[in-house]
């Protein structure tokens, strides 16, 4: 019984969010957090543009508070609304930004719509982002379009579990267009991410015992007296030749 209700539970949660994301879709919406307290049923409701959600004197916050009464049982519900930090990070919101381009420059300039939208998600950091467009684009048959850009995981724990997706459609003249965003935001952590310490060298002195250095220097000077003795003499200066032999060269001299 306990699983029932758990099930019913989610359920439930899933619907509340798929009515949010069909009633705010232009107003940026982002996505709905359902947290059970002791005074109700505790709503947060993130979106781009919290006016919108909120309303003239709070007309729409009213509306949603009454249909959630009446339409999933809720006791006390209470609302509130919360802004998103970096809106282009967010897949919904993205999601809901390409339907709206769709829905306003047609399905000829889809190409553009992508590929200007894919560049914005990574200017505003993500490291991996991928939009596929389904439907009869631009020829009568319908085919699909993927525009992808950086690194983005397709299986695994981290696709299914940390890779955030959104699917929405769009009504056009043409038909039915759907639209699908993937997103692997900046904040996901790879197991297969390796980080290289810094190569450091450093150098180990040896600290000799004062015992070991007075060895060492008794060796030092013990090897310097031994070399000092092995020298050699140096070689003395041959005499100097008398003032007399020299005058007796020069009386010799042939050219006298």
């Amino acid at each position: 019984m306990i699983e029932r209700k758990f099930i019913t539970q989610k359920i439930r949660e899933s619907q509340i969010q798929e009515y949010m994301a069909k009633v705010l879709s232009k107003a940026g919406y982002s996505h709905t957090e359902i947290h059970n307290t002791p005074l109700g049923e505790k709503i947060t409701i993130y979106t781009t543009r919290p006016g919108l959600v909120v309303g003239k004197s709070g007309e729409n916050v009213k509306k949603i508070t009454a249909y959630l009464k009446k339409r999933f049982k809720l006791e006390n519900p209470q609302i509130e609304i919360g802004d998103v930090q970096n809106p282009l990070l967010d897949v919904q919101y993205v999601a809901d930004r390409l339907a709206y381009n769709l829905e306003r420059f047609g399905a000829k300039r889809f190409k553009s719509i992508g590929y200007k939208m894919l560049q914005d998600v990574m200017n505003a950091g993500a490291v991996g982002a991928e939009i596929v467009l389904s439907g009869r684009i631009p020829s009568a048959r319908a085919r699909s379009w993927r525009f992808s850009a950086g690194y983005l995981k397709k299986s695994g724990d981290i696709a299914v579990s940390k890779v955030k997706h959104s699917k929405v459609s769009v009504n056009l003249t043409i038909g039915t267009v759907g639209v699908k965003v993937s997103i692997m935001t900046p904040d996901i952590e790879l197991p297969d991410k390796l980080l290289l310490a810094a190569d450091k060298t450093v150098k180990v002195e040896e600290v000799k015992q004062p015992e070991q250095q007075v060895a060492v220097e008794e060796q030092k000077v013990e090897a310097v007296s031994e070399v000092k003795t092995e020298e050699k003499p140096k070689a003395k200066r041959a005499p100097r030749k008398k003032k007399e032999e020299k005058q007796e060269n020069h009386g010799d001299n042939p050219k006298e």
